[in-house]
């Protein structure tokens, strides 16, 4: 069985599960994410709960079952039986590597206490963040299966004026030869079109499961 960290290597080459109907659950990668990826007609469920549970609570949610991961009922499950909660559910976007430099003028930020920081600590290791010279912030992380994650921040008085999709470019050029992911929101459409012009795919919806409050 391929690990969590592969099935995501394998996304990011454009090599999915299998288009079958079937889930698979794979252990956590580590003791902070648990959490549930749905690609076309694949459900891959990481979790060091009972693979048994996981497949018995999918089969009772009351939805087409390529649908049930993603169902209310089997989150809300999930939450109950582990103790975690989730935000939102995100589209999982990826893209390979760019040569050149950032067009964007950036600034590494050292202290770690900048809110931006702070909070992709919560939930990334190896974080990096940048703020740049027209107004906004860029991060880089590990987030689930060693992956390297961005996260774009733009300053509400120069929106609409392609930042977002300059220092999502950005962090391609500064990802030192692997691919990035980004997580965003499916009602986030400005993030989203960003994302996408910067030449990021889409290639499934992610629900992550931390550790509650």
């Amino acid at each position: 069985m391929e690990s969590l960290r592969e099935i995501l290597e394998g996304a990011a080459r454009g090599v999915f599960p299998p288009p079958d109907g079937t889930t698979t659950v794979v252990p956590q990668d580590g003791p902070r994410d648990a959490g549930v990826l749905a690609f076309t007609a694949h459900t891959v469920v990481f979790t060091d709960e009972d693979p048994e549970w996981v497949y018995e609570t999918l089969a009772a949610t009351p939805s087409d079952p390529l649908a049930a991961s993603m169902n209310p009922y089997f989150l809300h499950a999930f939450m109950e039986r582990t103790g975690r909660r989730t935000d939102t559910v995100d589209v999982m976007t990826v893209a390979g590597p760019l040569p050149g430099e950032p067009g964007p003028e950036l600034t590494r930020i050292e202290d770690l206490t900048h809110p931006r920081v702070a909070s992709s600590m919560r939930r990334r290791d190896e974080v990096r963040a940048w703020t740049a010279a027209e107004g906004g912030v860029l991060v880089l992380g590990r987030g689930i299966g060693g992956r390297l994650e961005a996260a774009v921040e733009v300053t509400e008085g120069v929106r609409h004026r392609g930042l977002g999709r300059r220092l999502a470019s950005a962090a391609r050029q500064l990802a030192g030869g692997e691919p990035v992911w980004a997580q965003i929101s499916a009602g986030n459409a400005r993030s989203l079109r960003a994302f996408q012009a910067a030449g990021y795919r889409a290639v499934g919806s992610e629900a992550l499961f931390v550790a509650g409050r």
